[in-house]
């Protein structure tokens, strides 16, 4: 028997075991309701409303500390012997390699072809709310990090929800607290090995043999998919073997260079179709507005507009706390204001540029995917830059690796730190657990599980529900926090002592800054 109809046979019976539960659970978590002509996710609505409420409650905090949160990136206000592992720099590029990905290419492909170029608006309105709930959860995810006695430290909503509602609500808080810790790491381990790790394998594994291999090539065979399998799982054992401190010395310098190398190829299409931009803004904004020929109208673009951008950037999941709490910081809010900028790369930047390319180009795989043909995102990403650049699919497949790779890492620090919380925190647990972890990789390069896969989604935005109610309880946490921070700040650019303000200096600092 060949290892294709072996894997073929594994893929078979996994799906049939799992359909029926994936299917359940999704139904469940995914649920929607009928609004003006289409289906609203309420796990959608539950991210956006979130975001909405945490900008109110801190008074638009993505637009009025977007320069201090620039700021704090570049380490204007870092202090020496500050405990943590890695700086802002490098905590912010690992958390954005865990989202930036194949979503941010082929997911906005499929976005503006459902809903229309108008979806493009709402998307980046998602973006710019998420922006306020990153801030909060990350925010705690420091506050209530555990620093280990070997320098290192361990975070995100494992930690924060035990240890904040324990702090606010006594010994109550604490037992609903460790409930939703064990339910928060179990769901973060499951998409990590399925969603964070054998999804993005696969996928990067189908674009190289599709582009390099061809349907008779070397890569095309299941030789060829064990080799990209065994050397991918040889690359991410030696950075996660490293810890936060290799994946952020790799993501530090992965992350800029895939943004910057994707952010020029979407200026090059558009630049050179530059008399074409008037008409893509206007037809952005009429879509947003006036939609018509798409799922549902204006309802329909809006929806789908928030579905790409929640999905996207993953605020308000918990995902993200995990390596932000990492960093290098007596401040916890210095940290969470270096969070925001996360959706802001994510979705409102490379998400908006993937948008404009499209729409700009306007690709007739773009037409036919408008028109009901089932056409792939990423096919019709790349049919997009190849109106300019004839090459581009090649490079696109090397941008496709890189987001996987990075993805890869990510998840495999999240997962671990979700291990570690289940299982204890020795050399041997996370010896295990890495094993593990790159055996899912070279079984990713042979394996679909499209119904595990979907079971994983389904695991990660139930997160979303436990982390949330955590964050609207502990959110008055985050404010002290936050003006304990802003009073540093201002006594910092004083000349003044440094030391941070107390709670009872909050309104004072708020309004200096």
């Amino acid at each position: 028997m060949s290892l294709d109809s072996v894997t073929t046979t594994i893929d078979d019976a996994i799906s049939d075991f799992f359909d029926p539960v994936a299917t359940t659970v999704g139904d469940i978590v995914f649920y929607t309701v009928p609004v003006g002509g289409t289906e609203l996710p309420l796990i959608v609505a539950w991210l956006v409303i979130a975001g909405l409420v945490f900008t109110g409650w801190f008074g638009l905090i993505q637009a009025r500390k977007l320069k201090l949160a620039f700021d704090v990136v570049r380490g204007k206000y870092d202090e020496e012997g500050s405990p943590g592992e890695v700086n802002h720099f490098q905590a912010l590029t690992a958390a954005v390699s865990g989202t930036v990905g194949l979503g941010n290419i082929a997911g906005v492909a499929v976005a503006v072809s459902i809903g229309g170029p108008g979806a493009t608006f709402w998307m980046i309105l998602c973006g710019l709310l998420g922006m306020a709930t990153k801030f909060v959860e990350v925010t705690l995810g420091v506050k209530y990090r555990e620093e280990h006695t070997d320098g290192t430290v361990s975070g995100g909503p494992m930690h924060y929800l035990p240890k904040g509602l324990a702090d606010r609500f006594g010994s109550g808080g604490a037992r609903l607290g460790k409930v939703l810790a064990v339910l928060a790491s179990v769901m973060i381990l499951f998409f990590g090995l399925f969603g964070g790790n054998l999804f993005q394998t696969n996928q990067s594994y189908a674009q190289i043999a599709s582009t390099f291999g061809g349907e008779g090539g070397f890569l095309a065979s299941s030789a060829g998919a064990v080799l990209f399998g065994l050397v991918v799982a040889a690359l991410v054992g030696l950075v996660l073997l490293g810890g936060i401190r290799s994946i952020a010395s790799v993501t530090s310098r992965l992350v800029p260079a895939m943004a910057v190398m994707y952010i020029v190829a979407c200026l090059i299409v558009i630049l050179t179709n530059i008399t074409a931009v008037p008409d893509a803004f206007g037809s952005i904004i009429e879509g947003a507005f006036q939609a018509d020929g798409v799922a549902g109208g204006v309802i329909g673009a809006l929806i789908v507009g928030f579905q790409r951008a929640a999905f996207s950037n993953e605020a308000g999941i918990g995902s993200a706390p995990i390596a932000h709490s990492a960093v290098k910081t007596k401040h916890p809010a210095s940290e969470g204001l270096v969070a925001l900028l996360e959706p802001f790369i994510d979705t409102v930047v490379i998400c908006t540029m993937t948008a404009l390319t499209i729409v700009i180009a306007a690709p007739a795989s773009w037409d036919e995917a408008r028109s009901g043909e089932n056409i792939g995102g990423v096919t019709i990403t790349s049919d997009a830059f190849e109106t300019v650049l004839p090459w581009f699919p090649n490079l696109l497949t090397v941008a496709v690796l890189l987001f996987a790779f990075s993805t890869i890492l990510t998840w495999g620090y999240y997962g671990l730190k979700a291990w570690t919380y289940l299982f204890g925190r020795s050399r041997t647990s996370e010896l295990v657990f890495k094993s593990v972890w790159s055996v899912f990789v070279i079984a990713g390069s042979l394996l679909s599980l499209d119904s595990l896969i979907s079971l994983a989604d389904s695991a990660l935005f139930l997160l979303s529900v436990f982390n949330i109610v955590g964050l609207y309880l502990l959110a008055p946490v985050v404010r002290r926090e936050l003006n304990s921070f802003l009073e540093f700040v201002r006594r910092r650019n004083a000349g003044g002592p440094v030391a941070a303000g107390h709670a009872e200096d909050g309104p004072r600092a708020t309004e200096a800054l």
